[in-house]
Protein backbone atom coordinates (compact mmCIF):
# COMPACT_ATOMS: atom_id res chain seq x y z
CA UNK A 1 0.00 0.00 0.00
CA UNK A 2 1.43 3.29 -1.24
CA UNK A 3 0.74 6.73 -0.28
CA UNK A 4 0.36 8.16 -3.76
CA UNK A 5 1.13 6.41 -7.26
CA UNK A 6 2.10 8.50 -9.65
CA UNK A 7 1.50 7.31 -13.55
CA UNK A 8 3.61 8.90 -15.88
CA UNK A 9 7.03 9.35 -15.76
CA UNK A 10 6.94 13.06 -17.15
CA UNK A 11 7.05 16.11 -15.44
CA UNK A 12 4.96 13.77 -12.58
CA UNK A 13 7.95 13.01 -11.09
CA UNK A 14 8.58 16.40 -9.69
CA UNK A 15 5.30 15.90 -7.64
CA UNK A 16 7.17 12.30 -6.74
CA UNK A 17 10.27 13.91 -5.36
CA UNK A 18 8.53 15.89 -3.48
CA UNK A 19 6.03 13.17 -1.71
CA UNK A 20 8.95 11.12 -1.03
CA UNK A 21 11.19 13.86 0.31
CA UNK A 22 8.02 14.45 2.68
CA UNK A 23 8.50 10.84 3.71
CA UNK A 24 5.68 9.26 2.41
CA UNK A 25 5.79 5.89 0.14
CA UNK A 26 6.02 6.88 -3.18
CA UNK A 27 5.47 4.51 -6.54
CA UNK A 28 5.82 6.12 -10.11
CA UNK A 29 5.04 3.87 -12.78
CA UNK A 30 6.39 4.52 -16.34
CA UNK A 31 5.69 2.45 -19.63
CA UNK A 32 9.60 3.01 -20.68
CA UNK A 33 11.76 3.81 -17.76
CA UNK A 34 14.17 4.63 -20.65
CA UNK A 35 12.06 7.68 -21.40
CA UNK A 36 11.53 8.72 -17.48
CA UNK A 37 11.28 12.81 -18.00
CA UNK A 38 8.53 12.43 -20.13
CA UNK A 39 8.29 13.91 -23.84
CA UNK A 40 9.63 17.39 -22.57
CA UNK A 41 13.28 16.14 -22.36
CA UNK A 42 13.13 12.92 -24.58
CA UNK A 43 10.74 14.38 -27.82
CA UNK A 44 9.43 18.24 -27.04
CA UNK A 45 10.73 20.85 -25.77
CA UNK A 46 14.44 20.47 -24.60
CA UNK A 47 15.67 18.82 -27.88
CA UNK A 48 13.60 21.26 -30.33
CA UNK A 49 14.80 24.53 -28.33
CA UNK A 50 18.42 22.79 -29.12
CA UNK A 51 17.61 22.75 -32.65
CA UNK A 52 16.36 26.52 -32.66
CA UNK A 53 19.25 27.30 -30.78
CA UNK A 54 21.96 26.16 -33.49
CA UNK A 55 18.87 27.18 -35.99
CA UNK A 56 18.93 30.79 -35.21
CA UNK A 57 22.78 30.98 -35.68
CA UNK A 58 22.84 29.53 -38.93
CA UNK A 59 20.34 32.03 -39.92
CA UNK A 60 22.10 34.77 -38.64
CA UNK A 61 25.12 33.80 -40.57
CA UNK A 62 23.13 35.01 -43.63
CA UNK A 63 23.72 38.14 -42.72
CA UNK A 64 25.45 39.82 -45.60
CA UNK A 65 27.90 41.39 -43.34
CA UNK A 66 29.40 37.48 -43.18
CA UNK A 67 30.91 35.95 -45.83
CA UNK A 68 30.78 32.05 -47.34
CA UNK A 69 27.89 30.15 -45.74
CA UNK A 70 27.31 27.77 -42.35
CA UNK A 71 25.59 24.01 -42.84
CA UNK A 72 23.96 22.47 -40.35
CA UNK A 73 25.40 18.80 -39.64
CA UNK A 74 22.78 16.79 -38.70
CA UNK A 75 24.31 14.13 -37.53
CA UNK A 76 26.74 16.05 -34.93
CA UNK A 77 23.66 17.85 -34.02
CA UNK A 78 21.57 14.73 -33.27
CA UNK A 79 24.45 13.31 -31.49
CA UNK A 80 25.02 15.84 -29.22
CA UNK A 81 21.34 16.00 -28.43
CA UNK A 82 21.39 12.01 -27.76
CA UNK A 83 23.92 13.31 -25.17
CA UNK A 84 22.45 16.36 -23.53
CA UNK A 85 19.49 14.34 -23.13
CA UNK A 86 21.45 11.14 -21.70
CA UNK A 87 22.84 13.20 -18.75
CA UNK A 88 19.50 14.59 -17.72
CA UNK A 89 17.80 11.77 -17.91
CA UNK A 90 20.54 10.10 -15.13
CA UNK A 91 20.09 13.22 -13.38
CA UNK A 92 16.50 13.11 -13.03
CA UNK A 93 16.72 9.34 -12.12
CA UNK A 94 19.02 10.07 -9.83
CA UNK A 95 16.54 12.48 -8.05
CA UNK A 96 14.01 9.78 -8.04
CA UNK A 97 16.45 7.57 -5.60
CA UNK A 98 13.70 7.69 -2.83
CA UNK A 99 10.91 6.60 -5.68
CA UNK A 100 9.75 2.93 -6.04
CA UNK A 101 10.07 2.90 -10.22
CA UNK A 102 7.96 0.25 -12.16
CA UNK A 103 8.20 -0.07 -15.34
CA UNK A 104 4.93 -0.59 -17.55
CA UNK A 105 1.63 0.91 -18.55
CA UNK A 106 -0.71 1.38 -16.09
CA UNK A 107 -3.92 1.02 -16.04
CA UNK A 108 -6.68 1.98 -13.50
CA UNK A 109 -9.77 -0.24 -13.30
CA UNK A 110 -10.89 0.26 -9.96
CA UNK A 111 -10.52 3.14 -7.43
CA UNK A 112 -6.95 3.36 -6.07
CA UNK A 113 -5.80 0.31 -7.84
CA UNK A 114 -3.22 0.42 -10.54
CA UNK A 115 -2.49 -2.78 -12.48
CA UNK A 116 0.73 -3.03 -14.39
CA UNK A 117 2.14 -6.03 -16.42
CA UNK A 118 -0.96 -8.05 -14.43
CA UNK A 119 0.48 -6.81 -10.84
CA UNK A 120 -2.23 -4.62 -8.75
CA UNK A 121 -0.72 -1.84 -7.02
CA UNK A 122 -2.94 0.12 -4.46
CA UNK A 123 -2.53 3.64 -3.01
CA UNK A 124 -4.49 6.31 -1.33
CA UNK A 125 -3.73 8.86 -3.79
CA UNK A 126 -3.26 8.35 -7.56
CA UNK A 127 -1.84 11.18 -9.82
CA UNK A 128 -2.11 10.69 -13.19
CA UNK A 129 0.32 12.23 -15.82
CA UNK A 130 0.11 10.02 -18.67
CA UNK A 131 0.87 12.97 -21.00
CA UNK A 132 -0.35 13.54 -24.84
CA UNK A 133 0.86 11.95 -28.33
CA UNK A 134 0.90 12.95 -31.90
CA UNK A 135 -2.46 13.90 -33.40
CA UNK A 136 -2.66 11.93 -37.26
CA UNK A 137 -5.65 12.85 -38.86
CA UNK A 138 -7.20 10.51 -40.94
CA UNK A 139 -6.56 10.11 -44.36
CA UNK A 140 -2.72 10.72 -43.21
CA UNK A 141 -0.93 7.40 -43.44
CA UNK A 142 1.92 7.74 -41.25
CA UNK A 143 5.17 5.92 -42.09
CA UNK A 144 7.58 7.68 -39.80
CA UNK A 145 9.96 7.76 -43.05
CA UNK A 146 8.03 10.33 -45.58
CA UNK A 147 5.37 11.22 -43.62
CA UNK A 148 6.63 12.19 -39.87
CA UNK A 149 6.10 13.78 -36.71
CA UNK A 150 8.19 16.24 -34.53
CA UNK A 151 9.61 12.70 -33.21
CA UNK A 152 11.32 12.10 -36.68
CA UNK A 153 12.63 15.28 -36.94
CA UNK A 154 14.44 15.31 -33.82
CA UNK A 155 15.80 12.29 -35.16
CA UNK A 156 16.69 12.90 -39.08
CA UNK A 157 19.96 12.33 -39.81
CA UNK A 158 20.11 14.81 -42.91
CA UNK A 159 17.97 17.31 -43.69
CA UNK A 160 15.63 17.43 -47.41
CA UNK A 161 15.85 19.94 -49.79
CA UNK A 162 12.15 20.74 -49.53
CA UNK A 163 9.67 20.04 -46.74
CA UNK A 164 5.83 20.57 -46.31
CA UNK A 165 4.28 20.99 -43.00
CA UNK A 166 0.76 20.55 -41.90
CA UNK A 167 -0.61 22.85 -38.92
CA UNK A 168 0.06 26.20 -38.67
CA UNK A 169 0.39 25.69 -34.18
CA UNK A 170 3.09 25.85 -31.97
CA UNK A 171 5.00 23.10 -33.13
CA UNK A 172 4.32 23.95 -36.73
CA UNK A 173 5.60 27.20 -36.97
CA UNK A 174 8.65 26.35 -34.65
CA UNK A 175 9.65 23.63 -36.91
CA UNK A 176 9.13 25.85 -39.92
CA UNK A 177 11.73 28.44 -38.76
CA UNK A 178 13.94 25.30 -37.72
CA UNK A 179 14.13 24.33 -41.77
CA UNK A 180 13.77 27.42 -43.16
CA UNK A 181 16.84 28.50 -41.21
CA UNK A 182 18.85 26.26 -42.66
CA UNK A 183 18.26 26.46 -46.19
CA UNK A 184 14.89 23.82 -46.57
CA UNK A 185 12.39 25.36 -49.08
CA UNK A 186 9.54 24.97 -46.46
CA UNK A 187 5.66 25.34 -47.10
CA UNK A 188 3.07 25.70 -43.96
CA UNK A 189 -0.46 24.06 -44.83
CA UNK A 190 -3.51 25.46 -42.36
CA UNK A 191 -6.07 24.30 -43.00
CA UNK A 192 -7.81 27.59 -41.19
CA UNK A 193 -7.55 31.21 -42.67
CA UNK A 194 -4.83 33.33 -40.53
CA UNK A 195 -2.44 32.87 -37.78
CA UNK A 196 -2.47 32.48 -33.59
CA UNK A 197 -5.76 34.10 -34.20
CA UNK A 198 -6.15 34.35 -30.31
CA UNK A 199 -3.54 36.95 -31.03
CA UNK A 200 -3.51 40.80 -31.19
CA UNK A 201 -4.26 41.81 -34.87
CA UNK A 202 -0.79 43.93 -34.59
CA UNK A 203 0.91 40.47 -33.89
CA UNK A 204 -1.32 38.71 -36.16
CA UNK A 205 0.04 40.70 -39.03
CA UNK A 206 3.64 40.81 -37.95
CA UNK A 207 4.11 36.52 -37.83
CA UNK A 208 2.45 36.85 -41.50
CA UNK A 209 5.11 39.14 -42.21
CA UNK A 210 7.76 37.01 -40.22
CA UNK A 211 7.05 33.67 -42.27
CA UNK A 212 7.13 35.83 -45.70
CA UNK A 213 10.78 37.33 -44.84
CA UNK A 214 12.03 33.76 -43.85
CA UNK A 215 11.29 32.30 -47.12
CA UNK A 216 8.10 30.19 -46.21
CA UNK A 217 5.00 29.51 -48.04
CA UNK A 218 2.35 29.58 -45.81
CA UNK A 219 -0.84 27.51 -47.74
CA UNK A 220 -4.05 28.86 -45.51
CA UNK A 221 -7.09 26.58 -46.02
CA UNK A 222 -5.67 23.92 -47.21
CA UNK A 223 -7.22 20.89 -45.78
CA UNK A 224 -5.43 17.32 -46.30
CA UNK A 225 -7.90 14.93 -47.20
CA UNK A 226 -5.33 12.22 -47.82
CA UNK A 227 -1.37 12.22 -47.90
CA UNK A 228 0.77 8.86 -48.83
CA UNK A 229 3.84 8.12 -49.22
CA UNK A 230 4.71 6.45 -53.33
CA UNK A 231 8.06 6.57 -55.32
CA UNK A 232 10.11 8.61 -52.74
CA UNK A 233 7.54 11.25 -52.71
CA UNK A 234 4.33 12.12 -50.52
CA UNK A 235 1.64 12.98 -52.67
CA UNK A 236 -1.04 15.28 -50.58
CA UNK A 237 -4.66 15.50 -51.82
CA UNK A 238 -6.67 18.68 -50.55
CA UNK A 239 -10.46 19.62 -49.84
CA UNK A 240 -11.08 21.22 -53.23
CA UNK A 241 -7.67 21.87 -54.24
CA UNK A 242 -5.03 20.13 -56.97
CA UNK A 243 -2.55 17.51 -55.19
CA UNK A 244 1.30 18.80 -53.72
CA UNK A 245 3.74 16.30 -53.97
CA UNK A 246 6.86 16.52 -51.65
CA UNK A 247 9.82 14.96 -50.60
CA UNK A 248 8.40 14.50 -46.71
CA UNK A 249 5.42 15.82 -45.00
CA UNK A 250 6.21 17.06 -41.06
CA UNK A 251 2.68 16.86 -39.44
CA UNK A 252 1.83 18.97 -36.74
CA UNK A 253 -1.60 18.87 -36.30
CA UNK A 254 -1.63 18.79 -32.37
CA UNK A 255 -1.60 16.62 -30.20
CA UNK A 256 -4.47 14.33 -27.96
CA UNK A 257 -4.22 13.18 -24.62
CA UNK A 258 -3.42 10.07 -23.67
CA UNK A 259 -5.99 8.35 -22.11
CA UNK A 260 -5.77 4.43 -22.05
CA UNK A 261 -5.06 4.41 -18.30
CA UNK A 262 -8.74 5.01 -17.69
CA UNK A 263 -10.79 1.49 -17.48
CA UNK A 264 -13.21 2.23 -15.45
CA UNK A 265 -16.15 4.32 -15.76
CA UNK A 266 -15.72 6.62 -12.15
CA UNK A 267 -13.67 8.39 -14.05
CA UNK A 268 -15.02 10.82 -16.78
CA UNK A 269 -13.12 11.87 -20.01
CA UNK A 270 -14.07 13.97 -22.92
CA UNK A 271 -11.30 15.39 -24.29
CA UNK A 272 -9.07 14.70 -21.32
CA UNK A 273 -9.77 13.40 -18.23
CA UNK A 274 -12.09 15.67 -16.55
CA UNK A 275 -11.35 17.33 -13.61
CA UNK A 276 -12.26 20.52 -11.10
CA UNK A 277 -10.01 23.45 -10.14
CA UNK A 278 -7.86 21.43 -7.85
CA UNK A 279 -7.15 18.91 -10.39
CA UNK A 280 -9.08 16.34 -9.06
CA UNK A 281 -11.31 13.90 -11.33
CA UNK A 282 -15.14 12.56 -10.90
CA UNK A 283 -12.82 10.23 -8.46
CA UNK A 284 -12.04 11.38 -5.04
CA UNK A 285 -8.52 11.25 -4.66
CA UNK A 286 -7.38 10.48 -7.80
CA UNK A 287 -6.12 13.06 -9.99
CA UNK A 288 -4.95 14.28 -13.30
CA UNK A 289 -2.28 16.66 -14.31
CA UNK A 290 -0.52 17.79 -17.44
CA UNK A 291 -1.35 16.67 -21.03
CA UNK A 292 -3.80 14.23 -20.33
CA UNK A 293 -6.21 16.90 -18.78
CA UNK A 294 -6.27 18.46 -22.02
CA UNK A 295 -5.87 22.00 -19.87
CA UNK A 296 -2.58 23.35 -20.97
CA UNK A 297 0.01 21.33 -23.16
CA UNK A 298 3.35 22.94 -21.71
CA UNK A 299 5.47 21.29 -19.68
CA UNK A 300 6.19 24.41 -17.33
CA UNK A 301 1.65 23.66 -16.54
CA UNK A 302 2.56 20.15 -15.67
CA UNK A 303 4.98 20.80 -13.37
CA UNK A 304 2.97 23.06 -11.36
CA UNK A 305 0.26 21.21 -11.36
CA UNK A 306 1.76 18.12 -10.09
CA UNK A 307 3.33 20.21 -7.28
CA UNK A 308 0.10 21.96 -6.86
CA UNK A 309 -2.03 18.68 -6.32
CA UNK A 310 1.16 16.83 -4.21
CA UNK A 311 1.03 19.90 -1.65
CA UNK A 312 -2.60 19.42 -1.50
CA UNK A 313 -1.71 15.66 -0.28
CA UNK A 314 0.71 16.92 1.88
CA UNK A 315 -2.02 19.33 3.59
CA UNK A 316 -0.53 22.19 2.65
CA UNK A 317 -2.82 25.64 2.78
CA UNK A 318 -1.85 26.16 -1.62
CA UNK A 319 -4.30 28.69 -3.68
CA UNK A 320 -6.31 27.78 -6.69
CA UNK A 321 -3.41 27.41 -9.59
CA UNK A 322 -5.02 30.10 -11.70
CA UNK A 323 -3.53 28.38 -15.49
CA UNK A 324 -4.12 31.63 -16.95
CA UNK A 325 -0.84 33.17 -15.36
CA UNK A 326 0.88 30.18 -17.29
CA UNK A 327 3.43 31.81 -19.94
CA UNK A 328 2.73 30.44 -23.25
CA UNK A 329 5.00 31.08 -25.79
CA UNK A 330 5.81 29.95 -28.97
CA UNK A 331 9.91 29.75 -30.15
CA UNK A 332 10.05 30.96 -33.90
CA UNK A 333 12.30 33.39 -35.43
CA UNK A 334 13.89 35.84 -35.47
CA UNK A 335 11.07 36.62 -33.27
CA UNK A 336 9.08 34.62 -30.86
CA UNK A 337 5.93 35.14 -29.13
CA UNK A 338 4.79 34.69 -25.70
CA UNK A 339 1.64 36.06 -23.72
CA UNK A 340 0.44 35.84 -19.74
CA UNK A 341 -2.85 36.32 -18.03
CA UNK A 342 -5.83 37.66 -20.01
CA UNK A 343 -5.04 39.80 -23.41
CA UNK A 344 -7.35 41.05 -26.11
CA UNK A 345 -9.42 38.28 -26.82
CA UNK A 346 -10.02 36.99 -23.94
CA UNK A 347 -11.81 40.21 -22.29
CA UNK A 348 -13.18 42.91 -23.18
CA UNK A 349 -12.54 46.58 -21.95
CA UNK A 350 -9.45 46.30 -20.91
CA UNK A 351 -6.59 49.10 -21.02
CA UNK A 352 -3.53 48.01 -23.59
CA UNK A 353 -0.14 49.94 -23.51
CA UNK A 354 1.74 49.31 -26.92
CA UNK A 355 4.65 50.14 -28.07
CA UNK A 356 6.82 49.05 -31.00
CA UNK A 357 9.90 47.66 -30.63
CA UNK A 358 11.00 49.59 -33.95
CA UNK A 359 11.09 52.78 -31.43
CA UNK A 360 14.76 51.14 -30.45
CA UNK A 361 17.94 50.98 -32.16
CA UNK A 362 18.47 47.57 -31.44
CA UNK A 363 15.57 46.41 -33.64
CA UNK A 364 17.62 46.90 -36.79
CA UNK A 365 20.43 44.60 -35.74
CA UNK A 366 17.92 41.97 -34.19
CA UNK A 367 15.51 41.90 -36.86
CA UNK A 368 12.61 43.03 -34.57
CA UNK A 369 11.31 45.69 -36.44
CA UNK A 370 8.11 44.51 -36.70
CA UNK A 371 7.99 43.47 -32.77
CA UNK A 372 5.97 44.59 -30.17
CA UNK A 373 4.82 44.83 -26.53
CA UNK A 374 1.64 45.17 -25.39
CA UNK A 375 0.69 45.46 -21.90
CA UNK A 376 -3.18 45.07 -20.66
CA UNK A 377 -4.21 47.00 -17.33
CA UNK A 378 -7.79 46.52 -15.71
CA UNK A 379 -9.60 49.71 -14.66
CA UNK A 380 -7.70 50.02 -11.45
CA UNK A 381 -4.60 50.32 -13.05
CA UNK A 382 -3.45 46.91 -12.50
CA UNK A 383 -1.24 44.34 -14.75
CA UNK A 384 -3.70 41.61 -15.78
CA UNK A 385 -1.71 40.20 -18.93
CA UNK A 386 0.92 40.72 -21.74
CA UNK A 387 1.74 40.25 -25.09
CA UNK A 388 5.17 40.04 -26.80
CA UNK A 389 6.17 39.08 -30.28
CA UNK A 390 10.33 40.40 -30.25
CA UNK A 391 13.69 38.40 -29.44
CA UNK A 392 13.73 35.59 -27.07
CA UNK A 393 9.89 37.12 -26.36
CA UNK A 394 9.85 34.19 -23.97
CA UNK A 395 12.64 35.86 -21.65
CA UNK A 396 10.83 38.74 -21.80
CA UNK A 397 7.74 37.96 -20.70
CA UNK A 398 8.90 36.93 -17.41
CA UNK A 399 8.63 40.17 -15.31
CA UNK A 400 5.28 40.70 -16.75
CA UNK A 401 4.37 37.14 -15.13
CA UNK A 402 5.88 38.21 -11.64
CA UNK A 403 4.05 41.47 -11.57
CA UNK A 404 0.70 39.35 -12.25
CA UNK A 405 1.54 36.84 -9.67
CA UNK A 406 2.83 40.19 -7.18
CA UNK A 407 -0.49 41.75 -8.18
CA UNK A 408 1.25 45.17 -9.51
CA UNK A 409 -0.20 48.01 -10.45
CA UNK A 410 1.28 50.58 -13.35
CA UNK A 411 2.68 53.25 -10.81
CA UNK A 412 4.69 50.89 -9.02
CA UNK A 413 5.68 48.81 -12.07
CA UNK A 414 6.78 51.88 -14.12
CA UNK A 415 9.17 52.84 -10.78
CA UNK A 416 11.66 49.90 -12.58
CA UNK A 417 14.51 50.87 -14.31
CA UNK A 418 15.34 48.39 -16.96
CA UNK A 419 18.79 47.89 -18.16
CA UNK A 420 19.63 49.96 -21.39
CA UNK A 421 20.25 48.89 -24.40
CA UNK A 422 17.39 46.35 -23.80
CA UNK A 423 14.14 45.57 -25.38
CA UNK A 424 13.23 45.44 -21.39
CA UNK A 425 12.79 48.94 -21.19
CA UNK A 426 9.70 48.60 -23.56
CA UNK A 427 8.34 47.84 -20.26
CA UNK A 428 8.91 51.17 -19.07
CA UNK A 429 7.47 53.06 -21.87
CA UNK A 430 4.19 51.04 -21.85
CA UNK A 431 3.85 51.20 -18.30
CA UNK A 432 3.74 54.53 -18.57
CA UNK A 433 0.99 54.44 -21.28
CA UNK A 434 -1.17 52.71 -19.65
Amino acid sequence: MYDIIYIGGGLNYAGAIMAAKKGLKVALVEKDLKQLGGVCLHQGCIPSKMFLHYAKIAHQSQNNIFEGSLNLNMKTLVGKKDKLISSAAKAVKAQCKDIELIEGEGIIKKAHQVSVNDKVYEAKHIVIGTGSSAYIPDGIVYDAELIITSDEVLNLQELPKEICIYGAGAIGLEMASFFASNGVKVSLLSNSKGIQKKAHPLIQKAMLGQLEYMGINFLEEHTITKAVSRSNKVVISLENREDLHTPMLLVCAGRKANLSVIQTEDIKVSEGIQTDEYFQSSLKYHYAVGDCNAKLQLAHAARAQVINVTQRILAQKVPVLDLSRVVQFIHTLPMSVASVGQTSHDTQGLSAGIVKLNAFSASNFHEANEGVMIVYADDDKFIVGAEILAPDAEELIAPIAMALAGEMDTSLASTTIMAHPSFAESLERVYFRL
